[in-house]
């Protein structure tokens, strides 16, 4: 298991076909592979840096010890069931959001797990290629979106994907802020 003390990752689900598609995010202080801490469990999921990350390498016996030491098994339990339920977000948009909807989400996201010491933290360090393997998406699909969202000042005029106003995002994430 790795403890995520900076940086962004996005989890990733690998289809038959090949193709990835996104679980979810994860931001500093989270855990990956908590899983695979579980006895029976295995490896449902990779996780790709999406900026500069440093995690730490928990191993399992240490973690279950550690657990133990401090009756954390309850809090552990939580944290799980607040991850998988993480999960839904991004079923449900496959299905019920609009594409812009769904790259809206992703980009306000991406935002919120920024570190609020990063320098240019409204920066999506993701490419249009990125956005679009992530969401399921062509990449077409994803620049209409991408200069739909340019041009009601939602994103910044240029070619990386810089948040200039969270409020316009949001509206089209339908996710209040």
């Amino acid at each position: 298991m790795w403890a995520l003390a900076s940086g962004r990752v996005a989890v990733l689900a690998r289809q038959e076909d090949g193709a990835q598609l996104l679980v979810s995010l994860r931001g500093t202080g989270d855990l990956l592979g908590e899983m695979a801490v579980r006895p029976a469990s295995r490896r449902t999921a990779t996780v790709q840096a999406i900026d500069r990350c440093v995690a730490h390498r928990v191993p399992a016996e240490t973690f279950r010890r550690f657990q133990e030491d401090h009756a954390a098994q309850d809090v552990f339990s939580d944290y799980l069931v607040a991850k998988l339920t993480e999960t839904v977000p991004y079923q449900v948009q496959l299905v019920h959001f609009t594409p812009l909807q769904r790259v809206a989400r992703l980009l306000l996201e991406v935002v919120a797990l920024a570190d609020a010491t990063t320098e240019d933290r409204f920066r999506v360090p993701l490419s249009q290629e990125a956005v679009a393997a992530a969401l399921g998406l062509a990449r077409s699909t994803v620049a209409e979106q991408i200069a739909r969202l340019r041009r009601e000042g939602a994103l910044a005029a240029g070619r990386r994907l810089v948040v200039s106003d969270l409020r316009r995002l949001a509206h089209h994430s339908c996710v209040a802020i």
